[in-house]
């Protein structure tokens, strides 16, 4: 808590305004527009290796708050401020930090994928800077954020060689995911089974039990695109730069569209289960990976 005490006696308005903005992006919805954007537009390859990163990194990071059950650091010592505007998604155990885990599917497996020196130094001090960000704005101790950094970085280089060596050797992809979907299903099992105490903190549990199916079935969907892709589709990601911001733009237009319509019906369907959750992710990632990339040969003939 030293630490924490130190950053918020050097706080500003103008600093925790950057800080507030950099703290967002280890955000969800960060990760998931990089994500698409590199596989949509950049590299395939390298879109599943950032989507396995992250979706990897959250098993690993669900499973650690839930048992470890660690309160935030205001939580622990009521004397202690935090930023106020980074409340909201700091809901939950504070061990280890999601976010920082997050900035290593965004930034962290783009660095070690490119070949590019300034590139990597760039993505490296974001997640640096990430990081930071989430003890200065109060929500995470330095415990936190350095398991996550570690877990993030085992991630990025134990995961790298399969996804380099992808095109050549496709076998290692369905091994890994193979691998995936069982610890993803055994995390289901865990939280659905698990004897938790009764002074459990409820929010962190539902999104533990969320993030559960959301996973799991994350994980099949990328499997069956893969599949799909390799077999029939072969999607191109190249195309004229103002063909691209349209793909992007509509694409992820669609993409939140149909995951928030969908998350008041599928509710209803499976009874408030967070079942509905994982069926509701299983159809994004299918539209992501397979119905709009149908007409990415049409952007690829634009502007020639």
């Amino acid at each position: 808590m030293e630490l924490l005490y130190a950053l918020e006696s050097i706080r500003t308005p103008f600093l925790n305004k950057v800080m507030g903005l950099v703290t967002n992006l280890g955000g969800e919805a960060v990760f998931i527009a990089a994500a698409i954007i590199v596989f949509w537009c950049i590299s395939k390859n390298c879109g599943y290796y950032m989507m396995t990163v992250g979706f990897a990194g959250t098993i690993i990071n669900q499973f650690l708050k839930l048992w470890f059950r660690i309160p935030r650091p205001w939580v622990k010592d009521p004397n202690f401020t935090i930023v106020e505007s980074a409340r909201a998604e700091a809901t939950g155990y504070s061990f280890p930090s999601g976010h920082t885990q997050n900035a290593f599917a965004v930034f962290g497996a783009p660095a070690r994928y490119s070949k590019s020196t300034v590139l990597r130094i760039v993505f490296v001090l974001l997640i640096a800077l990430t990081a930071f960000s989430r003890m200065y704005v109060g929500v995470h101790t330095p415990l936190d954020v350095g398991v996550s950094l570690i877990v993030g970085t085992v991630l990025v280089f134990v995961i790298y060689p399969v996804f380099r060596d992808m095109n050549k050797n496709p076998k290692r992809f369905y091994i890994l995911f193979g691998i995936f979907i069982a610890l993803a299903a055994a995390f289901v099992l865990f939280v659905e089974l698990y004897d938790f105490p009764a002074d459990i903190d409820m929010d962190n549990y539902s999104s533990g039990l969320k993030n559960a199916y959301m996973i799991l079935f994350c994980a099949i969907g990328l499997l069956l695109v893969y599949r799909v892709d390799g077999k029939y589709l072969h999607f191109p990601t190249e195309a004229v730069w103002w063909a691209q911001v349209i793909k992007v733009v509509v694409g992820l237009g669609v993409l939140l569209a149909l995951k928030a319509v969908l998350k008041a019906p599928l509710l209803a369907l499976f009874g408030g289960h967070s079942v509905a959750h994982g069926v509701r992710y299983f159809i994004v990632i299918l539209f992501a990976g397979i119905v709009w990339p149908m007409t990415f040969k049409y952007f690829q003939r634009l502007g020639k």
